[in-house]
């Protein structure tokens, strides 16, 4: 429960990206000889989804004759493997990798469905597209959604593949505003962006504009929604205050399918290299990382790190081969000479993680709770959900505590006994 008053941000003081700032058009990858895509789903049959499969490009693929959790096949070619794959926190899905052929057959089933844009033909096909649009929330009833926030940037520091997409395709995201009001009947969609961009956009968009300080972190969206609202979610979250946050490029990658008549299968993703410099690069879903780095010459050695993500809140992977999915807005690579190693040092109480927290949280006596797996009582005493997820108290501490990594598992670990206790009520 939101016990605490925000209050601004001190130090360090990290600046976004800005709409107003130049970007090199993307570098396009060629596709690969093999692509591999994620069905968020244990792989327990493979229905139709057997080695020796022919796939075209935009192909729904599923493991359960059509239903449940989804794919969009990235190009055409044959299915060579299918096998589970372990992600965070445990959960198991399928691999399914698939042997490119340099075919162009396009899928027709979204065609014919694009027509009648609904709830249902979105859910269905759009949610591993670009961007990875999360329809299910505008779907459930229990909590009607009635304001659609979108962010045109990126949440972390130095990525600046939202803003790209947001500027160069403006129309798109207009037609995925209107297709979005159609099928969902909500007209209150609202585009944040800097403060220092505001100018560029007021007029040209179908929705209200509505700015945010450039710092860091006030494009997360926790703190985005306290922006707008005043108020933070409990721990149902922000379902239950009527608002849904969309990635600018989702919203645009639902503009440009109902517009084409078919799904867009390739991500804008930024690549950061070992000395901090950017490179913007144009790749299919499912392309290796390792195909990326080699095309900008990223070298990466034993020891380096690879994150996908920003520094902030990124996560590391650990092997070259891992694809790009719809949400991967960038792909770091960290020399292992500058890698902060986290430790199992206790807190020394020296106040860091607390005065540069932006929501007031008592970190150094929630993370106490929180290593031990007490998750609950760090949430009723201390705050738990009102942490906004910047990571600035990891960035800060000098014991090098995983204070970031400890709060993403506890509310993971909450979320999933709060699902199981609604399924064995009802």
């Amino acid at each position: 429960m939101r016990k605490r008053s925000f209050f601004g941000l001190s130090k360090p003081s990290f600046h976004y990206e800005l709409a107003t700032d130049s970007f090199a058009d993307p570098v396009t990858i060629p596709t690969p000889d093999t692509l591999t895509i994620y069905i968020k789903q244990e792989l327990k049959r493979t229905g139709d989804l057997k080695v020796g499969t022919a796939v075209k490009t935009g192909q729904r693929l599923t493991l359960a004759a059509g239903e449940g959790a989804s794919a969009i096949a990235p190009a055409c070619g044959t299915i060579c493997a299918v096998e589970p794959f372990l992600a965070d926190y445990g959960r198991t899905w399928t691999a399914v990798t698939i042997k490119t052929d340099g075919g162009n057959d396009l899928d027709a089933e979204f065609s014919e469905a694009s027509q009648t844009p609904s709830l249902e033909t979105l859910a269905r096909y759009l949610t591993a597209c670009p961007g990875e649009p999360d329809i299910a929330p505008l779907m459930d009833e229990r909590n009607p959604v009635k304001t659609i926030v979108i962010y045109a940037g990126n949440a972390d520091l130095l990525i600046d593949t939202g803003l790209y997409v947001f500027k160069k395709k403006t129309a798109a995201v207009n037609e995925g505003i209107e297709i979005l009001r159609k099928a969902t009947g909500i007209e209150d969609i609202v585009i944040v962006v800097p403060e220092e961009s505001v100018q560029n956009y007021s007029g040209h968009l179908d929705a209200r504009i509505h700015p945010l300080p450039s710092l860091y972190p006030y494009a997360q969206p926790l703190m985005v929604l306290y922006h707008l609202t005043g108020r933070l979610p409990d721990e149902s979250g922000m379902a239950s205050m009527g608002v849904h946050f969309m990635r600018a490029e989702a919203v645009a990658a639902i503009g440009q399918a109902f517009t084409e008549g078919r799904l867009p299968v390739e991500k804008t993703v930024a690549v950061i290299d070992k000395s901090g410099k950017k490179h913007l690069a144009r790749a299919r879903i499912g392309t290796p990382v390792g195909v990326l780095l080699k095309r900008f010459g990223v070298e990466v050695n034993a020891h380096d790190k690879i994150v996908f993500g920003g520094p902030m809140t990124g996560n590391a992977i650990y092997s070259e081969n891992q694809p790009i999915g719809p949400d991967t807005d960038a792909v770091m690579v960290q020399d292992k000479s500058v890698i902060p190693f986290y430790s199992d040092y206790p807190c020394i109480n020296c106040g860091d993680c607390i005065s540069i927290c932006p929501a007031n949280v008592p970190v150094n006596l929630l993370v106490r709770f929180l290593e031990v797996g007490q998750y609950t009582e760090g949430a009723d005493l201390y705050d738990l959900y009102s942490c906004i997820e910047c990571g600035l108290c990891s960035y800060v501490c000098p014991s090098r505590i995983p204070i970031y990594q400890y709060i993403k598992l506890a509310k993971y670990e909450l979320g999933r006994i709060t699902s199981a206790e609604e399924i064995d009520e009802q």
